[in-house]
């Protein structure tokens, strides 16, 4: 199996000075590419699922649940306030959590009010940011607030998504990156312990996709989806590549869709191809980078608008990458050819579905709440298992910790056994 250079490159958004590092530290997992390393997964559940550990309602919100040795963190709505919660892992009992007024100003939330993303945790601390760019820094074991910036304030021009703030963010070394768009503070990188800005970069607008990590050939590079700041009326977008050290842009391709909403994340693989797909109408394409002469040339090898990923997960496993494709109707699950761009195959085995894969299995919470065990190859789609167990709208990506599995939707939390015993 050709497993993807994020594996090793992306290890870098992982808060590497820690000994024993998180379980699920970000946004995508360990790797931000929703694999792991579990190992001693059950290959069948039993027709009531794996076995429940336990369940808690939780408030509105989509954030993913990241996971740090007995610590679950995670963010959900309650009136007009946001709420950062750490729970036993064990449990599901509250450890500590800390509201603040998060108003929803107008933003068009009939999906749900969010929070939209995911906690990020580097060595002591947990990082969170919420719909309205409230970046807030935690003492993981005790909630203690110790420090936080309102970036619409403190950067004017900044993009305001129209349903709120939804770029997770994401670590490389001692700096923690995310995305905000506006007149040179497109990208930003913060110090996590003092929350000092380290470099502000580039004057495109923002999108409400996550960056990811990646190597190429030897160099580090952050990618992301941003706003090419073409007339609002038209479609726009752009997958941008920068230094992560410094936020020096170093190379654009255009990816326009409507609204420029460009969600899901980027996926790179070892043979430097990138592939970006997104929904209402826009397609996937894959992006050969190469270096030479200390510049990176991007060259795009095909274009299919038949993959059309909206706001769930793409997962790559060698030469093919899985995803729902599809926006506000049906979602077939879509196997693609990185290297050529074909189809192999439309499987409407679930509704729109996030995946975790660990050990040769497929993880699959749909929108619908039901969770699935499965295997996708190139072949096709085998469904070892499926069980409802989610009742409300089930956006938010699964967390798999070891042989725990964690699922959300909408308003409830519930952690599962996946392993044998």
């Amino acid at each position: 199996m050709n497993i993807p250079a994020a594996l090793i490159s992306a290890g870098l958004a992982v808060n590497l000075v820690a000994a024993d590092p998180p379980e699920w530290p970000q946004f995508g997992g360990p790797h931000r590419n929703f694999m792991t390393d579990s190992t001693g997964l059950a290959a069948q559940w039993p027709a009531a699922g794996p076995p429940q550990l336990w369940s808690r309602p939780l408030g509105e919100g989509y954030s993913g649940i990241a996971v740090d040795h007995g610590m679950l963190y995670t963010m959900y709505r309650t009136g007009t306030d946001e709420v950062v919660i750490a729970l036993d892992a064990a449990t599901g009992k509250t450890r500590w959590e800390h509201p603040y007024p998060a108003p929803m100003n107008g933003l068009a939330l009939e999906n749900g009010p969010g929070p939209h993303t995911t906690p990020l945790i580097m060595g002591d601390r947990v990082i969170t940011i919420g719909i309205d760019a409230r970046l807030q820094c935690f003492d993981k074991k005790s909630g203690e607030l110790r420090w936080s910036k309102d970036l619409y304030q403190e950067f004017p021009g900044s993009t305001r998504m129209d349903r709120g703030y939804s770029t997770s963010p994401i670590a490389y070394k001692n700096t923690v990156i995310l995305t905000l768009g506006g007149p040179g503070h497109a990208v930003i990188a913060f110090n996590p312990q003092t929350g000092a800005v380290l470099w502000a970069k580039s004057d495109f607008g923002n999108s409400p996709s996550s960056p990811v990590l990646i190597n190429v050939q030897g160099q580090d590079q952050l990618v992301a989806f941003l706003d090419d700041g073409a007339d609002k009326n038209s479609a726009r977008g752009l997958v941008a590549g920068l230094d992560p050290e410094n936020g020096q842009l170093l190379w654009t391709h255009p990816h326009k869709t409507s609204w420029d909403l460009n969600i899901a994340m980027p996926v790179y693989g070892d043979d430097g191809i990138l592939l970006i797909s997104s929904a209402y109408g826009t397609g996937a394409r894959g992006l050969q980078l190469t270096r030479a002469g200390g510049k990176t040339t991007v060259k795009e090898l095909w274009y299919n608008n038949r993959m059309r990923i909206h706001h769930s997960t793409i997962v790559r496993i060698g030469d093919y990458a899985y995803g729902s494709s599809g926006d506000f109707g049906p979602a077939p699950l879509t196997a693609i050819n990185v290297r050529t761009g074909e189809i192999s195959w439309q499987e409407r085995a679930f509704p729109k579905a996030s995946f975790v894969y660990a050990e040769g299995k497929f993880f699959v919470v749909d929108e619908d709440g039901d969770l699935s065990l499965a295997k996708f190859s190139p072949q096709g789609v085998q469904v070892l298992a499926k069980v409802s167990l989610l009742k409300s709208n089930a956006w938010t990506s699964p967390t798999l910790a070891g042989t725990k599995l964690y699922i959300r939707d909408r308003h409830s939390l519930i952690a599962l056994e996946a392993g044998t015993r």
